[in-house]
């Protein structure tokens, strides 16, 4: 049997290119609403946004600062 892996252990190495006091979220919150959104068929930024709107209940539970959806 495969070990479980989350899309948080998937992405662990990558670097947060952004500066600090640009980051209003997580970077690893972007971009597991971004893969959640991709999968259900979300074809652009808009459409990552509209998915992480309709679904800010359901991720608001993961989501370590879910004061918005980024």
């Amino acid at each position: 049997m495969l070990p479980k892996i989350t899309i948080a252990d998937h992405f662990l190495g990558i670097e947060d290119p952004r500066i600090d006091r640009a980051k209003r979220h997580n970077l690893i919150d972007i971009m597991t609403i971004a893969v959640c959104a991709v999968i259900c068929g979300a074809d652009g930024w808009v459409a990552i946004e509209t998915y992480g709107c309709t679904k800010y209940e359901w991720l608001k539970f993961p989501i370590r600062n879910s004061q918005l959806i980024p």
